[in-house]
């Protein structure tokens, strides 16, 4: 009995030890390897985070696997879902926001979002890609809810100026408030007349403060022609 009570507290510290999830080992698991591709390494404007992308090869080349990890200070986090191919990413200047231009076929584009919170980046959308929220807001509209569904090259793009509020694009939006998505793709069959008929370039508003999407009046018209979008043999 009296041997039981002093091995006791011990085994309540390893206990404790082995179930802490700030002491336990984080990174990415064996096979995984840093790349050195500079294209591929990111820093939030703010300088306190590092995104780390690493590559696990394969012969098969459809089993090449990609994670991508979020560096602050001696903290890692993964930055779900793994894929298969290397990503882009931008912040917004605030550095509190991060937008996932990930590739996911050829000619395919996906887009995921993350917020900081408690010192770490995590998913903003908990079901949907930010990518799959934007097409499912596109065919919602009235005026694109029976467009024909698309099957090839499907994109879901983060237009550049996240860094100022798009005022290139002549907007006067309040700093790190909106992001700016174009989605487009294309009919895998057309008429033989036509070289490429789908969606170009379609653009919509997300506001990150109420995770709502909307289409200002400024979108409007390259918007509609976006609807009709189609390249002619000559």
């Amino acid at each position: 009995m009296t041997a039981f009570c002093r091995a006791a507290p011990w085994l309540a510290l390893a206990l404790m030890l082995a179930a802490s999830p700030t002491l336990a080992a984080s990174g990415p698991p064996p096979g995984f390897v840093l790349t050195d591709n500079p294209d591929l390494a990111f820093t939030s404007p703010d300088g306190a985070t590092r995104l780390e992308q690493y590559m696990k090869d394969s012969d098969d080349l459809f089993d090449v696997k990609w994670q991508v990890w979020s560096r602050r200070g001696d903290q890692l986090t993964e930055l779900k879902p793994e894929q298969g191919y290397g990503a882009f990413f931008r912040f917004t200047a605030d550095s509190q926001w991060l937008v996932r231009m990930q590739k996911t076929g050829s000619g395919e584009q996906d887009l995921f979002l993350y917020h900081l919170e408690n010192g770490a980046f995590v998913s903003a959308t908990k079901k949907k890609s930010l990518g799959d929220l934007a097409w499912a807001y596109f065919y919602g509209r009235p005026e694109t809810k029976h467009f024909a569904k698309l099957d090839f090259h499907i994109s879901a793009n983060l237009l550049e100026g996240t860094e100022d509020a798009y005022r290139e694009l002549g907007m006067n939006w309040p700093n790190n408030r909106y992001l700016v998505i174009g989605l487009g793709g294309e009919y895998d069959r057309h008429p033989k007349n036509t070289v490429m008929k789908g969606l170009g370039g379609w653009r919509c508003r997300y506001d990150l403060q109420t995770g709502r999407f909307d289409v200002p009046e400024t979108f409007a018209k390259e918007n509609a022609e976006a609807l009709k979008w189609e390249v002619k043999r000559e």
